[in-house]
């Protein structure tokens, strides 16, 4: 039976098994995992208490998680992946600093930062929305002003999904569009 609860120890395998199935299919390989150690393990080592499962008796097979302060995020990801970045990946290290000038822009407003594996979220049923609603419950317990999160400008599934659940459009940056949600 599927339900939301938050992260725990052992939820690591599914959680990372979610995020290395839900990328797109060209992200694969060594890109793949990259993306893995720069999403999934930064957030649910450096912050569980942000991260929220779709529990199918009692297995992660869904999450959506969360950077109180991108510029945390950011601080890692320069000194731990952006030389391994720029050797696998031109376009993963666009994504990066692109992710980066749009968060500068609306972090006033929008500090928090998104990362959702959205297929299987979208796939089942309104969980996905729960996952949001969630998360959202918790930061705005702590005080948090709003997320953002960004998301490629082709991918239509994806901007479908966040208007749905609340976020709206920012902006389009070159290929990337930035959505927002205010949680107070």
């Amino acid at each position: 039976m599927l339900s939301i609860r938050k992260y725990e120890e052992k939820d690591y395998d599914g959680v990372c098994y979610a995020c290395l199935h839900s990328v797109d299919d060209s992200i694969t390989g060594a890109l793949g995992e990259f993306v893995l150690h720069t999403f999934c393990e930064y957030y649910i080592e450096q912050e569980p208490g942000n991260c929220f499962v779709l529990d199918d008796d009692g297995k992660a097979v869904g999450y959506i998680i969360c950077a109180e302060n991108y510029d945390k995020f950011k601080s890692v990801f320069d000194t731990q992946y952006y030389t391994r970045s720029l050797q696998l990946s031109d376009e993963y290290v666009k994504w990066a600093r692109d992710a980066y000038i749009l968060h500068e822009k609306y972090k006033d407003d929008y500090p928090a930062h998104l990362h959702i594996d959205l297929l299987p979220a979208y796939q089942r049923g309104g969980f996905g929305g729960k996952l949001v609603a969630a998360l959202s419950e918790h930061l705005t317990a702590k005080g948090i002003k709003g997320v953002m999160l960004t998301t490629g400008t082709s991918n239509t599934t994806a901007c479908n999904f966040y208007r749905k659940y609340g976020f709206e459009e920012l902006e389009i940056y070159d290929t990337d569009i930035a959505f927002g949600k205010k949680l107070v």
